[in-house]
């Protein structure tokens, strides 16, 4: 599956969250050698009280609990933000072996922009990554989001 297939999944789910007022984050688990989507998830902190509740890590739970196996190997995520420290160390931690995203986070990247914790060469595995992918319409997800949240006074 392409990385444009595969990110059209994770903006599908990205809208999903969209619909329960969540920030507007997808990511999808692709399997290599079955083909086929073995997790998927949007943010759903606001729906579960829950500050872990991340798309990526939801993803990675689903995918784990569907192959039987905390590792993750010969598989893809993709999001659609590029992911925060919490979410990159779970992405190490299963052993994703590739990780693609859509659009940079200035504010808490941690694969590229801030931090570079997917390829830290002390870590004892490295994340293959591919960045950029659909990432304007990713972008416009979060920036519409957001701009109508400051205009309805919200943080």
């Amino acid at each position: 599956m392409s990385p444009q297939s595969l990110m059209q999944l994770a903006l599908a789910q990205a809208r999903l969250a969209l619909a329960h007022d969540e920030v507007p984050i997808g990511a999808v688990v692709y399997h290599v050698p079955t083909d086929r989507i073995i997790g998927q998830a949007h943010n759903r902190r606001i729906l579960d009280r829950d500050p872990t509740a991340h798309a990526e890590i939801l993803a990675i739970r689903q995918a784990a609990s569907e192959l039987g196996d905390w590792r993750l190997e010969e598989t893809i995520l993709a999001v659609t933000l590029e992911p925060c420290p919490m979410c990159a160390g779970a992405i190490i931690n299963a052993r994703v072996p590739t990780l693609i995203y859509g659009c940079a986070d200035p504010k808490a990247g941690a694969v590229q922009t801030l931090y570079q914790l997917c390829s830290d060469p002390r870590l004892n595995h490295r994340v293959e990554i591919t960045a950029g992918i659909l990432a304007e319409e990713c972008a416009a997800l979060l920036t519409n989001f957001f701009a109508a949240k400051r205009a309805m006074g919200k943080k």
